[in-house]
This record gives C-alpha cells, structure tokens and sequence, in this order.
C-alpha cells in the first residue's frame, strides 16, 4: 500500500452546519489523517487565526513538513511569506491539483517524473536553482521527499542527458521548453 501522503484538517465555521457529502466521503476514508475542527466564536476572520494557530502548531512539531492551504483567501499571504523566510515549507492554493504533490503522487515512469521536474521549473521562472544540490532539493522536495538520493542523482543526470539543464562544476543553467 503507498503511504499516506496528506493529513488533512478541515476547518468548520461555528455556524456551518452542513459538509458537502462528497467531501465527507473522502474525509471518511482517509481515517484517521483526516480530522475537522469546529471553529469556536463567530468574529471577523475567526476561521483564519484558527488556521493560522494551528499551522504554527503543525509546523512546530514537523519542522520539515509541508503544509498547503486551501483557499482562495489571499489575505493568508503575507503570512506565508513570513513563515517561508523562517524556512517553514507552505504555500496556499484555491484547488487541490495545484498542489504538487498530488500533481506527482501517481507519476511513476521516469519521463513523467521528468516531465514534472520540467514543468515545476518552468514555474519558477527566475528563481529556478542555481546549483546541482539545491536542483537536487527542489526535485526532492517536488517529489515530498520520497525518493531515495540515487534517484534524485540519475533524475538529475537524465536532465543533463536531455540538455535540459548543462552543469559546470556544482552551478547549473537551464535550457527549458517554452511553457
């Protein structure tokens, strides 16, 4: 059986009383990395310093966590920058497949894993890595850092292969498709 991936929390607002079923259901299957929270008090943005405490819980007991929110909320942002500058892995998205690791958890041929590494770089537009083991981080970290190093290492090589990417010493340029 492949290992579980995600632990989800779904925040609940004091006065929702409904769950859609379809979300339940999956909710439901999940066991016990699946849990909602009843969000207590009804003020301005009591859902989100809900999240946000326990966020800073999550990320203190797994420092090397990754950890996704899933709203359209923008004003979640600066928190995340903040959390990010303090190397704290999370992002926000406003659907479940912008999440990479749902995009790359049934990839399995080497060309698709591949082709994920390409297109996760492609997004990265300027900030792309600079050196073969920060590459190696990213491609680690795309993958939720379940590939053992070896494959990290070939996955790297095969991109140099494909003239995708050409390392001089430990620095690397890049030589990506248009996305």
């Amino acid at each position: 059986m492949e290992p579980e991936l995600f632990h989800v929390i779904v925040f609940v607002g004091a006065n929702q009383t409904k769950i859609a079923f379809d979300t339940a259901m999956a909710l439901q299957k999940k066991g016990d990395k699946a849990e909602y929270v009843k969000v207590s008090g009804t003020g301005h943005n009591a859902l989100d310093f809900h999240i946000a405490f326990y966020l800073g819980q999550l990320a203190t007991a797994d420092p090397t966590g990754f950890f996704h929110i899933l709203s359209k909320d923008t004003g979640f942002d600066p928190l995340l920058q903040h959390l990010k500058a303090r190397k704290i892995f999370v992002g926000r998205v406003s659907d479940i497949s912008e999440i990479s690791a749902v995009k790359v958890a049934n990839v399995k041929t080497t060309d698709d894993k591949i082709a994920a590494i390409v297109s996760k770089l492609q997004q990265m537009k300027s900030s792309k890595p600079r050196t073969v083991n920060t590459l190696a981080r990213t491609i680690s970290a795309l993958f939720q850092k379940q590939l053992p190093e070896n494959d990290i290492s070939a996955l790297v090589t095969l991109l140099e292969k494909k003239k995708l990417i050409l390392v001089t010493d430990t620095k690397v340029t890049y030589s990506l498709p248009a996305a």
